[in-house]
């Protein structure tokens, strides 16, 4: 964070040891995977439900699908790949092989479905995706055209070592076999033994596309250079002091989301330490997991340490290898982030960042948290705080938009040139990217969320923008007019809500409704309330008001209670 137009009062809470910045290497991701592979060739990078894969052979894979796509798959520098698929080593393979072969990392949530697929892909215009093999069915009809290939991996193929951990289904499936024109297994693709040429995509050069949801219900994809996913891979890990072999990462997030990629796999490869995979949240198997590997630290939403902490299985000793704990998504109960601290002697280290900053620019010092609470900007970032209309920077304790600069922050919205001139401005000779989320700096500079200046809902720490909701719902039949808001959830913080109001003589349910929702967007995206409704309210110039909405479900809450 520079000093010039911002405030450096949260130095004096800085971490001990640590730069107030570093030079961020202008090399291709990939270089790190290949530069521990290098000098750890025997250590496990990865242990999958007991099977270990050492850095070595990662790397050797790495290689080997990098050689297929650009080969058989004709991937050229630049080229975007859809990599669709849930946590798995062929996800790290698939991941690093992409940027190998100097192309463009698409990642997408597994829970997408159908119609949301052809809109990813159109926006990003690949013609190659590697996907799992529980979730090829939904690219069937996408391929031979526009997808020319298809690379499909089954989870089971790196299930090597017996184990009496319990395996979700997508894992435990064997390998199935590939039919149709443009398919091949993931397997064969390594198997084919083929060879890229030089890695020449470097410092800012695109290497990932990242998708968030629009306000205006059309997704945004963020345009990441290797640089700027460098930084985080870097600042992770040199944030928490755990930038060192032989950490033993416990990883819990989904790696398409950037928190989960950056936390958990980047840094930790980047480290030459061993990532304890799991495919699907399951609170036993991380308990068994930390134990077993004497896991040394985790990041996970403030759902997955109340999971964790509730369960039947669970036992204080199980947590003694663990000297790092943080997370993000979503605020930690005060109670439960007590009980950590009482119990298990472990703060939790709360961060902030978005899928436009590829996770981190905030965090919380290690020796120094502050609960419910995004922390101090990290390494090289300058956060203020400003009057949404007047753009005047705020003082300690006012409300306003928080805005980042920083070598994290995305280049660009891909192909929307008109919403990238709106998310940045210049103060002081920086860019600043508006961030739309409302916050305060406290006495100490420490940061604060408040509320959003944009609409967003938060389920479990997934963003739902309401208006991509709206506009599915409105190709349903039966829905006239639909305003989706935010419900309160004791577990997972918020879940989605529809007001709709349901075109005259047609006869429809709640539930119908809902079930059709679930079929035709993520499973997270979809309403698990729906409120038949007679109209909605509008202002004089038509539009209705969904902060009105909001905020009768707020009060209404507060009277009857959370919903359950």
């Amino acid at each position: 964070m520079s000093d010039a137009g911002a405030s450096p009062r949260h130095f004096s809470f800085w971490p001990k040891g640590r730069p107030k910045e570093f030079p961020v290497p202008q090399t291709n991701l990939a270089h790190n995977l290949a530069t521990s592979a290098a000098r750890f060739p025997d250590q496990a990078a990865i242990v999958y439900y007991d099977t270990p894969i050492s850095y070595r052979r990662l790397w050797d894979e790495v290689e080997a699908l990098a050689g297929y796509l650009v080969n058989r798959a004709g991937v050229r520098r630049g080229d975007r790949v859809l990599l669709y698929m849930q946590n798995s080593p062929q996800f790290v393979i698939a991941y690093y092989a992409i940027l190998r072969a100097n192309a463009v990392v698409v990642p997408l949530n597994p829970m997408l479905v159908g119609e949301e697929l052809a809109v990813y892909l159109e926006d990003s215009g690949a013609t190659v995706a590697i996907t799992g093999q529980e979730l090829a069915p939904r690219l069937r009809a996408l391929v031979p055209a526009p997808l020319k290939h298809a690379i499909v991996a089954a989870y089971s193929d790196y299930l090597e070592t017996p184990t009496d951990l319990d395996l979700p289904p997508a894992v435990a499936a064997p390998r199935a076999a590939v039919e149709g024109e443009g398919f091949v297994t993931f397997s064969a693709a390594v198997a084919a033994g083929e060879r890229p040429g030089p890695m020449t995509a470097g410092g800012d050069d695109m290497a990932l596309l990242p998708y968030t949801s629009g306000t205006t219900g059309r997704p945004k994809g963020c345009v990441h250079t290797h640089r700027s996913i460098q930084t985080t891979a870097f600042a992770t890990p040199m944030w928490g002091g755990a930038m060192m072999p032989g950490r033993r990462v416990m990883s819990v997030l989904p790696y398409f989301h950037v928190t989960g990629m950056t936390g958990d796999m980047n840094a930790t490869l980047l480290c030459g330490s061993t990532i304890v995979m799991m495919t699907r949240w399951d609170p036993a198997v991380v308990l068994k997991l930390i134990e077993r590997y004497r896991c040394t630290s985790m990041t996970a939403i403030s759902t997955m340490i109340v999971d964790l902490l509730a369960h039947p299985a669970y036992r204080g000793e199980a947590f003694a290898s663990i000297m790092h704990l943080s997370g993000g998504g979503a605020p930690l109960p005060a109670a439960v982030g007590t009980e950590l601290t009482e119990r298990l002697g472990l703060s939790y280290m709360e961060g902030y960042g978005l899928t436009e900053t590829i996770a981190m620019t905030h965090a919380n010092p290690p020796d120094r948290t502050k609960l419910q609470c995004l922390g101090v900007p990290t390494f090289g970032v300058d956060s203020r705080v400003i009057d949404p209309e007047t753009l005047r920077e705020l003082p300690a304790g006012e409300t306003g938009e928080i805005l980042i600069s920083g070598s994290q922050v995305m280049r660009e919205y891909w192909h929307q040139p008109e919403a990238t001139a709106d998310a940045f401005i210049e103060l002081d000779g920086k860019r600043f990217f508006r961030t739309g989320d409302l916050g305060y700096v406290d006495d100490e500079g420490y940061f604060f969320l408040v509320d959003r200046l944009k609409r967003m809902i938060n389920v479990a720490g997934f963003k739902v923008w309401p208006a991509e909701v709206e506009t599915k719902l409105f190709s349903h039949p039966a829905v006239k007019e639909a305003c989706v808001i935010a419900s309160t959830d004791p577990r997972i913080g918020e879940r989605v809500k529809a007001l709709i109001v349901p075109r005259d003589g047609v006869d429809v349910t709640p539930e119908e409704i809902i079930d059709w929702a679930r079929a035709h967007m993520a499973v997270y995206k979809a309403p698990s309330v729906v409120e038949f409704v007679p109209s909605l309210p509008r202002s004089g110039s038509g539009k209705v008001q969904w902060r009105e909405l909001q905020e009768d479900e707020a009060r209404r809450q507060g009277t009857a209670g959370a919903p359950v």
